[in-house]
């Protein structure tokens, strides 16, 4: 409402003043015709959907917090998962090995991105990105250098698999194994070895393996042969006796 002021000034004017002044007032509105009427109406809209965003920016931005937690979480548990894995193979192929090899000694070592490498005591607070694969170092007498994979004859990396393989069904058995003539690169002695490992587990798993050396028999619970008669393949039961004259005739003959 207009002030008394200004009602009392306008009250002394004649009905002509007062046309002369609303046609000034309506001049004076023209030059402001360029002006957004709307713009008032506009500035609420837009304030209040600036308003929806912030808050649905907040929302994000929370969930996002949530999301790396999350992340943080799940890196931390694979980590920790993947260094105790790492320490349980590694502690069962070490003594697998020296079962093996009773004059050796092996380790289970993780390769770090920069080509270092980390055994089982250098892993606290280790950060799963920095590694980059598992390596095997052994050593087959009490004196000289450990050696790597690259570095073993056929027999001897027969024998550094068949100990991971082993250290690896005592840290997560598996019910069944089936071994196709592991001992065929191996000497004698390391036979008697593997045939003696295999005895022992053989309490909680089933073993089936094939072979044309007498080692492995020793312990063997059942035997088949697998014979070659018109020109068909047969497989039979036999007895011990038989098996080992089958591998002691292929022997003889090779």
């Amino acid at each position: 409402m207009p002030s008394n002021d200004m009602t009392n000034k306008y009250m002394a004017y004649s009905q002509k003043n007062l046309f002369k002044e609303l046609e000034n007032a309506n001049s004076h509105l023209k030059k402001f015709s360029h002006v957004n009427k709307k713009a008032l109406d506009q500035f609420l809209s837009f304030s209040e959907q600036k308003d929806k965003l912030m808050n649905r920016k907040e929302e994000l931005d929370r969930g996002e917090e949530k999301i790396k937690e999350l992340m943080t979480a799940l890196e931390q548990q694979k980590c920790e998962a993947i260094q105790f894995t790492f320490r349980q193979v590694a502690k069962f192929f070490t003594e697998v090995f020296k079962k093996l090899v009773p004059g050796g000694s092996a380790e289970l070592v993780l390769k770090a991105r920069d080509g270092s490498f980390m055994g089982s005591a250098d892993l606290m607070d280790q950060d799963s990105s920095n590694y980059h694969g598992v390596g095997i170092k052994v050593m087959f007498t009490n004196q000289g250098e450990m050696r790597e994979m690259n570095a073993l004859s056929g027999g001897q990396k027969s024998l550094v698999a068949l100990a991971f393989i082993f250290a690896i069904q005592k840290c997560d058995p598996a019910p069944f194994y089936l071994f196709d003539e592991i001992d065929q690169a191996l000497d004698a002695h390391h036979r008697k070895a593997v045939a003696d490992m295999i005895h022992e587990m053989s309490k909680h798993a089933q073993f089936i393996t094939t072979t044309f050396r007498p080692e492995l028999l020793e312990h063997a619970n059942k035997f088949y042969g697998v014979m070659f008669r018109n020109r068909v393949s047969h497989v039979e039961c036999v007895t011990r006796e038989q098996a080992y004259d089958f591998v002691e005739d292929d022997t003889t003959h090779a």
